[in-house]
């Protein structure tokens, strides 16, 4: 009863404000999604992110507020640095306070369509609202073009893409990928595994993955286990198939308290002291929100991280 009250009343405030929202005209731009076509402003200047801070911020676009991701905590994850001043928190992507969305007056709301398709009349007599959606072969790289289509920055990304793959040559480059020579390309017949650990679940993000693909690029080799491609991008273990995740070198990623104290549980047993990584002491421990941010600013800092472990390890 609250919420269909609660939700009532947000409608009700939306559409008591029809002078804050844009009215259909020539200089808006129609964007096919799959709720309904949606006539977006051709140069926004109130946007409002729910799942999509990363990539506007890509763009060179910052959003008057945005919300969470949920495994991000209560607070913005540290790859974004210093480009959030002025941005309202506008709680979670599972519940996004419309009462302040609507009194930041937008006239753009870009979200996610398995996040916000339930509220998505609601969104809509607030601002137009372009939804990203969800299919098992969609990508980081589908959804980022997404948001430069209605934002109108496909040059912009192109651009952004531009310094994402010259990173990746350079990257590639340091680490002798492509080299003839075994003592030029160090990682030649080496595999990278990368392991999540968290919410009691334990598996690998495999080739499709956001991580996954950004080692692709780079030419590294994944365990036979990893070197697939699955509808969510990821692949579950028992403690039974420890022996999956083996690597030459072995990327941890975790997420909460909980989930670090049943992982130093599981680095007891002796199947983990059986495997490679772990006798050659080639374990790193990355940053979960960070390894699966799902734009080119997260993907900047994985190949830090790169650099950091397999360029320069120390």
């Amino acid at each position: 009863m609250t919420v269909v009250v609660s939700a009532c009343n947000i409608q009700n405030a939306a559409l008591q404000t029809p002078g804050d929202r844009p009215s259909p005209s020539a200089n808006c731009r129609l964007i096919k999604q799959r709720i309904e076509e949606v006539c977006v402003p051709e140069n926004p200047q109130r946007v409002v992110t729910l799942s999509t801070l990363g990539n506007a911020l890509v763009l060179d676009v910052k959003p008057v507020g945005s919300t969470l991701t949920t495994y991000w905590g209560n607070q913005f994850p540290s790859y974004l640095g210093n480009s959030l001043e002025g941005i309202e928190q506008l709680g979670s992507d599972e519940q996004p306070n419309l009462e302040k969305i609507v009194s930041l007056k937008p006239d753009l709301i870009i979200g996610w369509h398995d996040s916000h398709e339930a509220i998505y009349p609601l969104l809509s007599n607030i601002a137009p609202t372009a939804l990203s959606g969800w299919q098992p072969d969609r990508t980081w790289r589908d959804s980022f073009a997404f948001v430069a289509e209605v934002l109108g920055k496909q040059e912009d990304a192109q651009q952004a893409w531009d310094h994402y793959y010259q990173r990746i040559d350079q990257l590639k480059a340091a680490l002798g990928v492509g080299a003839a020579s075994p003592e030029e390309n160090r990682y030649q017949t080496k595999t990278i595994s990368l392991v999540f650990f968290y919410y009691g679940a334990f598996g690998s993000d495999v080739k499709n993955s956001f991580a996954g693909s950004i080692l692709d690029d780079v030419g590294l080799q994944r365990p036979p286990s990893q070197n697939i491609t699955t509808p969510y991008g990821y692949v579950r273990f028992s403690e039974e198939e420890l022996e999956k995740v083996d690597g030459d070198i072995l990327f941890i990623m975790t997420f909460s308290d909980d989930d670090e104290k049943a992982f130093q549980e599981l680095q007891q047993k002796p199947l983990w002291q059986q495997l490679n990584a772990v006798q050659q002491n080639q374990v790193y421990f990355v940053d979960q929100v960070t390894w699966e941010g799902w734009n080119l600013l997260a993907a900047d800092a994985v190949i830090d991280d790169l650099y950091k472990y397999l360029v320069n390890p120390g």
